[in-house]
């Protein structure tokens, strides 16, 4: 038996090429993992010397001949093939080992050149791993270092592996070298600068197999890097739902700097607060509404500590999100066997990302709505002129908006919401609902502003907040109604700004 073996990572290989000169298994290499491998003792011979041709161009080609991919993709039933293998001179090769140049890791780093992006670009790797894949009735092939223990387990045992692992592992090749190119023509895309690429490439690799969906009847998965975002520290699994809820989590705490607090239930936020310190800002959030957090999600923007835990602890969390914890806070939490902790590392998530839907027999693409709103885009339109703290609630309660499903109003002061009306068929309606929830925690909105996230299309929403005393109102304008809305607002002495901008989340 024969064995090609050429990898970027090194994790387990010494070890495994080791194993095989024990089953008098003969090891061709190149470069680096050549040298490594005789450093540790390993008889390896150079694939330059197995072709009879130096490697050359830097190291860009030295596997790209003949008597490789000859070697791999003969049909060991076939009299033709042997015959040409013979003629030729070609032995063949039974284990391929290759992993790739590490392309995603290369342009994750700050400040990657375009030039340094393009060596990392793998071109001999991936046409072994095709070629041996696609050979698998004969030839093995290993691209990941988990498999390596099961392929010498079943050399040990039988001589070779069986059909059915060369299958698997041929399937996990191609799946590889799928999501690899996807990773680079996406690169190319980017930097190309196309707003809508021809095609979209998306290839993900299995993070997480989750009991079931929305539903229990639903099979579902993760795919990704998620646990790069949110490392889980404590709890039973997440399920389907719980990761939906922590991602939108995720989206709304980006958007605030000082200490702040949001508790969520079924993506929507139900309260959030910011304050001098992450207890204050929590007291706030939950005062918003007291009863729908049962069961919720609460995230915070800084490190938690003891006081806010217990305060958070009063009632069952689901999830609860910070970037840290300190120690007393987490054995604190971590008493409670039901609740899921998440350490959320803000550096891991990618500004670039893009938001899907499924639709039937295809996706929807979309940026993030996660840029921030110009001020100096934001027009009074109305007599009345914001004050300076009613200004400030209005761009506190104009982040939380966009992070509410639409229909979305937002009743705020300050630092705190007061009440959160979403998802209603009607704006008014959902005008309603908010001050509903406001009432229901005896709050006074007398004074409050109020945000939605698009514009009115009657004057209604305004003097329904006008009957709870909403001094100033903030959303993006653009009705064909918009005079008689500015109207409402100036009859009951309103100030109104337009934002220009609409954030509808479906």
């Amino acid at each position: 038996m024969r064995a090609l073996i050429s990898v970027s990572d090194k994790e387990g290989i010494v070890e495994f090429a080791k194993e095989l000169a024990k089953l008098n298994v003969e090891i061709l290499s190149t470069g680096g993992t050549a040298k490594i491998l005789r450093e540790n003792g390993v008889v390896t011979k150079d694939v330059s010397d197995f072709t009879n041709f130096p490697e050359m161009l830097d190291g860009r080609v030295k596997t790209l001949h003949p008597k490789i991919h000859g070697g791999i993709l003969a049909i060991r039933s076939n009299p033709e093939h042997l015959e040409q293998a013979a003629k030729n001179g070609i032995d063949f090769i039974d284990l391929v080992v290759v992993n790739l140049y590490p392309f995603e890791q290369t342009i994750k780093k700050t400040n990657v050149t375009f030039a340094e992006a393009i060596e990392n670009i793998d071109i001999g790797g991936p046409t072994m791993l095709r070629s041996a894949a696609k050979n698998h009735e004969f030839v093995t092939v290993v691209v990941n270092p988990k498999d390596y223990a099961k392929v010498l387990g079943e050399l040990k045992i039988n001589g070779n592996t069986t059909p059915e692992t060369r299958i698997e592992l041929a399937k996990e090749v191609f799946n590889h070298t799928a999501r690899y190119d996807s990773l680079i023509a996406n690169f190319f895309n980017q930097k190309c600068e196309e707003g809508v690429p021809k095609q979209f490439n998306l290839s993900l690799k299995l993070e997480s197999s989750l009991r079931y969906g929305e539903n229990p009847h639903q099979k579902a998965a993760l795919y990704g890097n998620f646990f790069e975002v949110l490392q889980q520290q404590h709890g039973k699994e997440l399920s389907f739902n719980n990761i939906n809820d922590a991602n939108a989590a995720v989206n709304l705490i980006r958007e605030f700097e000082e200490p702040t607090a949001a508790i969520l239930k079924h993506t929507n936020p139900c309260g959030v607060g910011t304050g001098k310190t992450l207890f204050e800002a929590y007291t706030k959030a939950f005062s918003t509404d007291t009863k729908s957090p049962f069961g919720g999600v609460v995230v915070f923007n800084g490190t938690l500590d003891l006081e806010t835990a217990k305060e958070v602890s009063k009632i069952f969390t689901e999830l609860i999100i910070a970037p840290d914890f300190e120690k007393d806070a987490f054995e604190h939490l971590s008493k409670k066997k039901n609740v899921r902790i998440l350490k959320l590392n803000f550096s891991a998530i990618n500004p670039k990302e893009l938001d899907l839907k499924r639709v039937a027999n295809g996706i929807l693409v979309q940026e993030n709505d996660l840029e921030s709103d110009s001020e100096n885009d934001w027009k009074v339109v109305t007599a009345k002129k914001p004050g300076e703290n009613e200004m400030q609630g209005l761009k506190f309660a104009w982040k939380i908006v966009k992070h509410v499903k639409s229909n979305a109003i937002v009743y705020a002061e300050n630092g705190r919401t007061l009440g959160i009306g979403a998802g209603q068929m009607s704006r008014v309606d959902s005008a309603k609902t908010g001050v509903s929830k406001a009432f229901d925690e005896n709050h006074s909105l007398k004074g409050a502003v109020l945000a939605s996230d698009a514009f009115f299309p009657f004057r209604d929403g305004v003097e329904e907040a006008a009957k709870q005393g909403i001094t100033a109102i903030i959303q993006p304008g653009g009705s064909v109604k918009d005079d008689e809305v500015i109207q409402a607002a100036n009859d009951y002495g309103i100030a109104m700004i337009f934002t220009g901008k609409r954030h509808f989340r479906h």
